[in-house]
């Protein structure tokens, strides 16, 4: 299986799904769309991961290379029509490719929140055996404000009403983090706009406790991370395609 991962920060990659598919045997080329790299033909891939960044999706001006890749999701999704999964501004990306609307949050979501599933989230096999939530890890300032028509709400908070989509029968698009590692905080925490939406969000005294307030949730985090896998891998069986994510 060929995977296709879209980055636009070098420490905001795959990170635990990267375990499970070398795991199966996959193969994946990430393309670092911040550092300049050219987005290579879709067809010999088999799935197209978009993983977040720091970036807002309404830049162009600033990250001209958001116009080719939201053609190319675009493009994966409507024309090629395979799996595709988004985590946070992978997930705002698919919205915005389909003509949703991504637009600023009245405060930054930062930290541990709860997600509930909605009716349609507990009956899709994404989210089966997850129960009726799930506690997850977040970082992002902005949300979907406009689905894109045809696009079903799987997931939501009181902070955020678009925490996990899905369009059409195996594109999703989940706003919260399940990829995360050991390292994760750790290295977001270096990023400056990273650093100050965590302490807008929690305060100085509270963003100082989040890498070991995640580190004791790892392993829980890892059987989610697990599940999510699993199910997708199950979602894209019964379509007639192998396991890859």
């Amino acid at each position: 299986m060929r995977i296709l991962v879209f980055q636009h920060l070098a420490v905001e990659h795959a990170g635990i799904f990267r375990d499970f598919w070398k795991a199966d045997g996959h193969e994946w080329d990430v393309v670092e769309l911040d550092a300049g790299d050219t987005i290579p033909p879709l067809e010999p891939y088999d799935l197209l991961v978009v993983m977040g960044g720091p970036q807002d999706v309404w830049q162009e001006d600033i990250y001209p290379w958001f116009v080719p890749e939201k053609a190319a999701i675009r493009r994966w999704v409507l024309e090629l029509d395979r799996p595709y999964l988004g985590i946070c501004l992978g997930h705002q990306l698919l919205a915005e490719a389909l003509d949703g609307k991504v637009t600023l949050m009245a405060a930054p979501e930062v930290g541990m929140a709860d997600v509930a599933f909605t009716a349609e989230g507990k009956a899709d096999p994404l989210l089966a055996g997850l129960g009726e939530g799930m506690t997850t890890f977040q970082w992002h300032g902005a949300g979907i404000s406009k689905l894109p028509d045809g696009a079903v709400v799987l997931a939501a908070n009181a902070a955020c009403d678009t925490q996990a989509i899905r369009y059409g029968k195996y594109a999703y698009g989940l706003q919260y983090h399940v990829e995360i590692t050991p390292t994760t905080v750790a290295d977001w925490e270096a990023v400056p706009e990273y650093k100050a939406s965590l302490e807008t969000a929690l305060g100085l005294e509270e963003a100082a406790k989040l890498e070991a307030t995640v580190a004791a949730k790892l392993g829980d985090f890892g059987a989610a991370a697990r599940a999510l896998y699993d199910n997708f891998s199950a979602i894209l069986a019964a379509h007639g395609r192998r396991k890859v994510a």
